[in-house]
């Protein structure tokens, strides 16, 4: 093979790998920026270890249009992450809290 070739052969596929590059990121960026639905930041009383964090993690799992829970034990606070078109009422986390066995003391609710 000719050198010139070689280096045809290098700079097409170095052009390639950029680009795929490119794409990946315009992909992740995209849908990072339009995650719909809701963050619910709950605070629960008597969250104390880790098996709280999984009782309250379980009974959030089970409901329909939950993406996500995250517990944050020192600070008795629970993140509930929805999709679009999911939405809770406040009765209803206290339920879901309640069910778990804890108390919700306040929440508030956000866009993602």
């Amino acid at each position: 093979m000719k050198l010139t070739t070689l280096k045809k052969t290098a700079v097409t596929g170095t052009r390639l790998l950029l680009a795929g590059t490119l794409a990946s990121l315009a992909l992740i960026w995209s849908s990072a920026s339009f995650a719909g639905g809701t963050e619910y930041d709950l605070r629960v009383d008597g969250l104390a270890c880790p098996f709280c964090a999984y009782g309250i993690e379980k009974k959030f799992t089970k409901t329909e249009g939950v993406e996500s829970v995250d517990v944050d034990l020192k600070k008795g606070l629970v993140i509930v992450k929805t999709g679009d078109g999911k939405s809770f009422k406040e009765d209803e986390l206290k339920t879901i809290i309640h069910d778990a066995g804890f108390t919700m003391k306040s929440m508030t609710e956000k866009a993602r």
